[in-house]
């Protein structure tokens, strides 16, 4: 029996007709799974390497355009491919994102500046705008609301894995000056491609979905107005601290962005259902919510996530390895509260309590993670990182679930895909706009503490015993390539280290007031009951029920027309209606 065929079932206690067994549902999670673990380590073990990498492109500075980069073009691509996929079908398309992906990965590797990653990063974000909102979208179809908990294990436990290999094998690579005569920072791209070509393998072979085609015009001139609205802006973003926020470049963007957003939205009322975002899903309480939501939270988490790496690292002068693997208490209190949400929720059918707890927790963990300096023992940052950790994990699917709770079915993928897109616009916005703002600190926080320090006895002792030190630092230490604090004396690189930890400070912060508009918003949250049928099985019954409206309505038309003629005198009797035999 194939995953898409279904088995009509006579017992009171089975399910619905259209329902997957077990054993079915998991060998369509397979290849899903192996999707997630495709995208989820490509996450973790970049951003582990990033400093190696701009340390040696000698560009460290410009990682918010490889960052940002990959960000936009995924993020435009997300809608994309949720429409496309309630078109065509998911499978296609979820196979074509891999396939971007692995070419995008293989390109990243031959990168020969940060310019250059950048632009194969966003080549690579194409790819991966379809990994995880189809993953969701598929779940979505084939599983009720209420009995997703039951396979959330399954997604956490690859999502654990990933997180552990990510910073060990992203570290173990970066610390290797070269493999096979490549540079070892190379191979964090490379690894994808095998994997990436075993999930293409898996995912032909077991996902095997029933598709309905409708036939739809693809709103491309609504996918440009948004490449029109989102790129400059987030430019801007990146570059504001070097052109300066009121220049005539920035301006420029402005202006630019806003014209595009408009044209944006008036192209999607005007191509109505057929729309990348359909407007009238924000009539839909939740869904406007749920958006506004992930939007907000996707601007505190990758902020708040962009910096941590970066703290550990240059702060605290841990290897990439040991930097991902101090990460790693925060991702367990992830996988633990959602772990515990979607038991929560199974057991309850409740969901709205869980974004309310998780976004004070974030708020706090960012509160809390602004007390972090450099002479912060490690324990300490762990413990904060842990209640951001929380908190994160308490709101990672309960607004997908909402919002896919919110929709009707022929919405899934679109609805999904919204989630997604909406926080990767706020997280691009919230990576560009808080890098900017932890350099901007950085390079103004690291002059003046030199300029603190350079009276104090420890640092007049070691200015006079390492001479050549000195004359690295420059009035303050480059930002570019930071590989030099580590060879400094401690007295010496202390200054530096204060002044960078003192402009993550302000990250933290900022972040934290960001994320109280989430805890706004998950009050305002209107919890609808959960379904219990699956995305597949909804459809299946609104397409029976459209067929026996069919059927009776023309009936219906029949009798009434009929009953006249039988009233004529002399007139013979009209024949049975038989209207349904044709339908």
């Amino acid at each position: 029996m194939s995953a898409s065929d279904t088995r009509p079932v006579d017992s009171a206690d089975s399910a619905a007709p259209g329902t997957l067994s077990h054993k079915q549902i998991m060998t369509i999670l397979s290849g899903l799974l192996l999707g997630m673990f495709l995208a989820a380590l490509d996450q973790t073990i970049v951003s582990t390497a990033i400093r190696t990498i701009g340390d040696d492109l000698n560009g460290l500075s410009t990682q918010a355009w490889v960052t940002t980069a990959f960000l936009v073009t995924s993020t435009i691509a997300t809608p994309l491919f949720g429409k496309l996929s309630d078109i065509y079908g998911r499978k296609p398309f979820f196979m074509l994102a891999i396939s971007i992906f692995i070419l995008g990965s293989a390109l990243c590797g031959l990168a020969q500046s940060m310019y250059m990653l950048a632009a194969f990063r966003a080549f690579q974000g194409i790819g991966a705008g379809g990994l995880m909102p189809l993953v969701l979208a598929i779940i979505g179809d084939i599983i009720p609301p209420r009995e997703r908990a039951k396979y959330q294990g399954y997604f956490m436990a690859v999502f654990a894995t990933s997180s552990v290999l990510g910073p060990v094998v992203g570290g173990f690579f970066a610390g290797q000056s070269s493999i096979l005569g490549i540079t070892g920072w190379r191979w964090i791209f490379y690894i994808n491609v095998p994997i990436g070509i075993l999930a293409l393998v898996v995912v032909e072979s077991v996902l095997k979905l029933h598709h309905v085609r409708r036939d739809h015009r693809i709103d491309w001139g609504g996918a440009a107005m948004l490449v029109v609205g989102l790129v400059p802006l987030l430019i801007v973003a990146e570059q504001g601290r070097q052109w300066g926020w009121s220049s005539g470049s920035a301006y420029t963007c402005y202006v630019i962005g806003v014209v595009g957003l408009i044209a944006f939205i008036r192209v999607q009322s005007r191509m109505g259902d057929e729309a990348l975002l359909p407007l009238r899903l924000f009539r839909n309480g939740v869904f406007s919510v749920g958006s506004a939501q992930a939007a907000v939270v996707g601007m505190g988490m990758f902020g708040g996530i962009a910096a941590i790496p970066l703290y550990l690292q240059i702060v605290k002068g841990a290897s990439p390895t040991k930097a991902g693997l101090l990460i790693l208490p925060m991702v367990a209190a992830m996988m633990i509260a959602s772990l515990s949400s979607g038991q929560f929720t199974m057991r309850t059918g409740r969901y709205k309590i869980l974004p309310v707890i998780g976004s004070a927790l974030m708020v706090l963990g960012l509160f809390l993670m602004t007390r972090i300096g450099a002479d912060t023992p490690l324990w300490e940052a762990d413990m904060y990182m842990m209640v951001f950790g929380l908190g994160l994990g308490l709101n990672m699917q309960s607004i997908v679930l909402a919002m896919q709770n919110a929709v009707d079915p022929r919405d899934m993928g679109v609805a999904t895909s919204a989630v997604t897109f909406f926080r990767q616009v706020g997280g691009t916005l919230g990576t560009a706009i808080f890098l900017s703002i932890l350099f901007t600190r950085a390079s103004a926080n690291i002059p003046h503490e030199y300029a603190r320090a350079a009276n104090t006895s420890a640092f007049k002792q070691a200015a006079a015993a390492h001479p050549s030190q000195v004359r690295l630092l420059k009035g303050g230490g480059s930002i570019d390539d930071t590989s030099f604090v580590q060879h400094l004396d401690k007295a010496l690189a202390h200054p530096y280290l204060v002044g960078f930890s003192n402009a993550m400070d302000t990250v933290f912060l900022v972040g934290g007031f960001v994320l109280i508009a989430a805890f706004v918003l998950s009050l305002l949250m209107k919890e609808v009951p959960l379904r219990t049928l699956s995305g597949q099985q909804a459809a299946q019954q609104a397409r029976a029920n459209g067929a026996a409206a069919d059927q009776i309505a023309p009936e219906r038309i029949d009798l009434a027309l009929s009953a006249p003629t039988d009233a004529q005198p002399g007139g013979s009797p009209s024949p049975s209606p038989r209207a349904g035999s044709d339908h």
